[in-house]
């Protein structure tokens, strides 16, 4: 393979610097760095991060190949900067055995636009009832350590407390969905004044509020890992902050739709902005961008979730919950985060890159841009702003929120082990 020479890159947001790969890893890092031979690329000051991790992926294969494939998916997480994916459980079998962990890995392997590390179900068939196989998923070559049933609240808090108990034994984490399905039966959208001149059902923030409370506690108990998957309230921030301030082992993500959009778009009845959990008040968006920027919640996944057109394209009632955003995330938190002066670039690169990797125990990613690191990395024009044009997308689904929406930022270059995946906005 051969040498790449960044010229004039700002690794994470400082002073533009020359950043020399050779083969899979970075050689050097400093001023007027050379080599013969080498391709040049001219950054012109562009931020340079290291590749971004997302915790919390929907691949949909194997069984939903309508709405994406590892393939399809792997090129929309290369086009927003990602060079590690976790792709969550609910596929068509539910990858609650090794057979299937290790299906979705080697597809991962086989493209080669991203790592794919498979999650792996808390219970067989996500229905609740009976543990899946944890510790032959973990065995597997996909050395699987994060378990979720996504899309699902393992609501039963004798199973909780047993899948705590089991991955502690390897150092897992079980990645809760925090929804109270009794609080929720009916649910449209976001209980509160616009659910209720809208006449949609309404979804309480204490349905997600009272299952991170229980979890925590039996984190505690156990003395094992816990992770709250798309955090969306007030109430829940306020609940994760004591359990760290205790000494709680948790950790929370947020989506980038959760920290910009809020339920006032629901008067549009566009199924778009139909997720899960929903789109909160202006209350809530202010609390998760503070918690974010605080550490309380320490990292940003995208829930990206394809659907087809047909899923979304139709009544409120009726429509898939999910939005897709693997190529939109990166341009969301410069908005929110970056251009607002709550984070600067080195702290994006802490909740995209370092902590998911991290916490999912990605090998090899959310490492240092310095000299001997493997080289993931992704290039951004943060000085560009355009509109969103969901036709442009790697992603084999369009159910975005952003179409025709102007944000900042473009990722220009994603390297994944010194291989260019994508090369002045366009996949190799």
């Amino acid at each position: 393979m051969s040498k790449i020479l960044i010229r004039g890159a700002r690794v994470l947001g400082g002073e533009p610097q020359d950043v020399l790969i050779d083969g899979e890893v970075v050689e050097a890092v400093g001023s007027g760095l050379s080599a013969e031979g080498a391709e040049v690329v001219e950054a012109d000051g562009k931020v340079l991060l290291p590749g971004l991790v997302d915790l919390h992926t929907h691949l949909r294969e194997p069984g939903r190949e309508d709405s994406e494939t590892v393939l399809t998916g792997t090129r929309a997480a290369a086009s927003g900067g990602f060079t590690a994916v976790f792709a969550m459980a609910n596929t068509f079998p539910v990858a609650d055995t090794a057979g299937v962990v290790e299906q979705v890995w080697r597809l991962g392997r086989e493209h080669g636009y991203c790592d794919v590390q498979p999650i792996g179900a808390v219970t067989v068939g996500l229905e609740g009832r009976k543990l899946a196989e944890l510790g032959a998923m973990h065995e597997s070559a996909a050395g699987v350590t994060v378990f979720s049933d996504d899309g699902k609240c393992v609501d039963d808090a004798v199973m909780m407390r047993r899948a705590l108990e089991y991955v502690k034994a390897f150092g897992g984490v079980v990645a809760q969905h925090a929804q109270e399905p009794r609080l929720t039966e009916g649910a449209q959208m976001n209980e509160g004044i616009v659910s209720a001149e809208l006449g949609l059902g309404g979804w309480p923030a204490v349905a997600e509020e009272s299952i991170i409370a229980r979890d925590v506690l039996l984190a505690e108990h156990v003395g094992s890992r816990v992770h709250i998957c798309h955090l969306s309230t007030a109430g829940s921030v306020e609940i994760v902050r004591w359990a760290k301030s205790r000494g709680i082992d948790v950790t929370a993500e947020v989506t980038p739709h959760h920290l910009l959009l809020t339920d006032e778009l629901v008067r549009s009845y566009d199924p778009v902005y139909k997720v899960n959990p929903p789109l909160r008040t202006e209350r809530d968006v202010h609390a998760l961008r503070e918690a974010l920027a605080d550490g309380t919640i320490d990292i940003v996944a995208t829930d990206h979730a394809p659907h087809p057109h047909e899923d979304k394209d139709c009544e409120w009632a009726a429509a898939a919950m999910g939005m897709v955003g693997l190529e939109t995330a990166l341009s969301v938190v410069q908005e929110t985060m970056v251009e607002t002066g709550l984070l600067d670039w080195a702290g994006v690169a802490d909740r995209m890159s370092q902590a998911p990797a991290r916490i999912g125990r990605a090998e090899g990613h959310g490492r240092p841009v310095s000299a001997g690191e493997p080289a993931n990395l992704t290039l951004v024009d943060t000085a560009y702003r355009g509109s969103v044009d969901p036709a442009g997308f790697a992603s084999r689904s369009r159910n975005t929120p952003y179409a025709g929406r102007e944000l900042p930022g473009r990722v220009t270059h994603t390297w994944l082990r010194g291989k260019a995946t994508l090369v002045d906005g366009k996949l190799t």
